[in-house]
């Protein structure tokens, strides 16, 4: 098995990075998108919150092969949440349990120190065993539940959000 590589994502990663959402948004709960945002939809994110903004989307790579990624951005759209951010991590299927999540946030979280930011958060929709645990050996911790917040493939949904001291 290969080491996993970190790096900042480029423009030239997006499609990989809306594949990996795309099979999310089919397939799970897990986010609350109801359909794949496209790459160009990306791109345009990409340029708001990474080029011309504070916020990062960093890669995970098994053998120059983009496995996954980590975004921050905005926790709410009021200016004075401005340095608190809100992240997450996905990873293809294949590329779970190897590590890669941890890798990231431990890029990701330092740098968004480095800019500033005083707390991360984590929206958790439940249930989600491996998210959690990712996020606790993180240093992430529990703050509150909201209970059938989301509705999705059929069913409500309760969402965990964590937080973290940067």
């Amino acid at each position: 098995m290969s080491p996993c590589s970190i790096r900042a994502a480029t423009p030239a990663d997006l499609p990989a990075v809306a594949d990996i959402l795309a099979h999310y948004v089919r397939t799970a709960h897990v986010t609350f998108d109801l359909e794949p945002r496209s790459v160009a939809a990306w791109s345009e994110w990409y340029e708001r919150h990474v080029a011309g903004g504070p916020y990062h989307l960093f890669v995970a790579a098994f053998d120059a092969t983009v496995a996954g990624y980590a975004t921050s951005g905005p926790f709410r759209p009021k200016p004075g949440y401005r340095r608190s951010a809100e992240v997450s991590v996905y990873l293809r299927p294949d590329a779970t349990g190897r590590g890669a999540g941890r890798a990231l946030y431990d890029v990701l979280l330092p740098a968004l120190s480095v800019d500033g930011f005083h707390r991360a958060y984590a929206g958790i929709a439940l249930p989600n065993d491996a998210s959690i645990a990712l996020h606790e050996n993180v240093g992430f911790h529990h703050v509150g539940t909201f209970h059938e917040v989301g509705f999705k493939l059929g069913r409500w949904i309760d969402v965990a959000w964590y937080e973290r001291e940067l």
